[in-house]
């Protein structure tokens, strides 16, 4: 397929293998399934070609050739993993045609519900594996090797993993109908909706998921399996679409854990080493989550190879490292990357009496180029003291043999106290920053949100400061001086920004729907009423858009009143306003 250009949609939705005419494009039937995945792929291995992609399902979805380069050479491990049998493990690519265009209604309807750290990646794909590699001598070389890809902007790595454990033994013994069937399947399913409890039933199996949402309250616990009774089977009850196993994760770092979040949160480049793809990837997303709520606004590949498109963009010397967090199993990339700040190599788990054996703090002047030893190489020097009440706690959980999600839960709760420590200040200087109600009145522009200023923000920290919710000490100033130059400060206050202006001119609909209008037009002349129509016209595309907070009664009431200003102009300009 020829490479495409431009942002346009990804596919002309048709049938399996049939590209559709535009008069059908409307009916959309790879609706339900787009809402979940992109396509399904599969690459073998061609002894020609090397990696080459066999099948995209639905056929008619359109990948360019730099997609389908780097979902060919992300499906297999490289060969430093020597990875035989089963492994499941994620990637991370750019979409070559930009950011989705157009932007669709679905993402917009999910986005507004769901938290900032779980919405649709606009730009971004991410690739889910399965990968089988098994002695096989009806092969030439020797292995039936071969992956089976879901492709997706949604960020459920537990949810799609899961999928992949049903799916993939079944392909690999049925291939081509058993796919069908089951993309067949996935667009029935109903769209993912934040908030809500979900049976997706597939392949004889019904998983009951909950999608978070952002009104969820922290470590919220999904429902318990439903007991009435249904002509489904008994559901397999996912406890999270999303969470991984983040003490599994952390094994050989758990002493550094501080550290490691200090990092993230200031958006330092970190190449992250792991002996196999599955490890790599999954302590680069168990790092990634490690700020939520926070969104995590950097580059992250947990999987990436020296085949990928951005490997030279990544590697350049000719500019500071960028800010990204890369997964990789060959270890070139030491010799290649010596020059980055942070680098964390580790090995194969390995228990050093009841702890996991953790790797040390180590300087950058030590790493080797090949032979580096599992380490966290760095100058940084942690602004934050450790917790040791934390390491403790986790030992002792390993000593009374407590299950894994137990140790999990409490390593998460630490995390997530510690960010929700970090953000409380800012998010109360931010509410300060915000026009009083009553300041706003119905027919002047609104006030003005208050710049953000860093040095009476760090004064306050002196009343209202992280130590109010956080037994840590230690230089908090210096860390929040630095998060101000990070990635995540832009992306925190932007968002917060975005969310505040709304909340401004849903408080003005408010105040012009609460006054009189028919006083207000009496001395107003024909240009003043045409205004405020424009203006209330404005809003209400706004609100409708999910992006006002504004009640259906308020709408309502906005509505009467353009019908009222519009009522009260001339006949001329009431045509124009209001075409037939």
């Amino acid at each position: 397929m020829d490479s495409l250009s431009g942002a346009g949609p990804r596919r002309a939705r048709g049938r399996l293998g049939e590209a559709s005419p535009g008069a059908r494009a409307a009916a959309a039937p790879w609706a339900r399934f787009s809402a979940w995945l992109e396509c399904v792929c599969v690459v073998t291995f061609d002894l020609e070609l090397g990696q080459a992609l066999e099948l995209v399902y639905p056929s008619d979805f359109r990948l360019t050739d730099k997609e389908k380069s780097s979902i060919c050479y992300l499906s297999f491990p490289d060969s430093h993993s020597g990875c035989l049998g089963d492994t499941q493990f994620s990637f991370r690519i750019r979409q070559c045609g930009g950011q989705r265009s157009p932007w669709h209604a679905e993402d917009r309807h999910y986005n507004s519900g769901a938290p900032v750290s779980l919405q649709r990646e606009p730009a971004h794909y991410f690739g889910y594996v399965y990968f089988r590699q098994v002695k096989d001598s009806s092969v030439k070389r020797g292995y039936f090797q071969k992956s089976l890809v879901l492709v997706s902007r949604l960020p459920f790595v537990r949810l799609f993993q899961a999928l992949l454990g049903l799916i993939a033994p079944e392909y690999f013994d049925r291939l081509a109908p058993c796919l069908e069937a089951v993309c067949s399947e996935i667009d029935q399913w109903p769209a993912p909706t934040p908030g809500q409890t979900l049976k997706l039933p597939v392949m004889g199996v019904v998983l009951q998921v909950r999608i978070p949402s952002r009104v969820d309250k922290p470590e919220y616990s999904p429902p318990e399996q439903c007991s009435h009774e249904s002509l489904l089977p008994t559901p397999v009850v996912l406890a999270s679409v999303h969470e991984l196993d983040l003490f599994r994760c952390f094994q050989p770092v758990l002493t550094h854990v501080q550290t490691l979040w200090e990092l993230m949160l200031l958006g330092e480049p970190l190449l992250v080493l792991a002996p196999s793809p599955a490890m790599a990837s999954d302590l680069v997303l168990a790092l990634i989550s490690c700020l939520q709520p926070l969104k995590f606004c950097c580059d992250y590949r947990p999987y990436f190879t020296i085949h990928d498109s951005e490997f030279k963009e990544f590697t350049t010397r000719t500019q500071a490292p960028p800010n990204v967090v890369l997964g990789v199993t060959n270890p070139f990339f030491i010799k290649t990357l010596q020059h980055w700040p942070h680098i964390l190599r580790v090995g194969e788990p390995k228990m050093s009496g009841d702890l996991p054996k953790q790797v040390k703090l180590k300087k950058p002047s030590r790493l080797k180029t090949l032979d580096t030893k599992p380490g966290l190489y760095t100058a940084y020097s942690a602004h934050l003291h450790r917790d040791k009440a934390l390491l403790k706690r986790l030992l002792k959980g390993l000593q009374k043999k407590r299950p894994w999600d137990t140790q999990t839960a409490s390593l998460r709760r630490h995390l997530l106290e510690l960010t929700h420590s970090f953000i409380i200040p800012l998010e109360h200087y931010m509410a300060s920053l915000m026009p009083l109600k009553k300041s706003i009145t119905p027919w002047k522009t609104p006030p003005q949100i208050r710049p953000f200023r860093q040095d009476d923000f760090l004064r306050s920290l002196e009343h209202a400061g992280p130590q109010l919710t956080c037994i840590l000490k230690g230089d908090w100033l210096g860390l929040y001086r630095r998060f101000f130059k990070s990635p995540h400060f832009d992306g925190w206050y932007r968002q917060r920004h975005r969310e505040m202006a709304h909340k401004l001119e849903a408080l003005h609909l408010e105040a012009i729907c609460e006054a009189n209008i028919e006083t207000w037009m009496k001395d107003k002349s024909e240009v003043e009423v045409v205004d405020l129509v424009l203006k209330l016209r404005e809003k209400l595309v706004q609100a409708q858009g999910h992006q006002l907070p504004v009640k259906e009664a308020t709408l309502q009431r906005a509505q009467l009143y353009i019908e009222t200003a519009i009522g009260s102009l001339p006949k001329d300009l009431q045509a124009v306003l209001c075409p037939p």
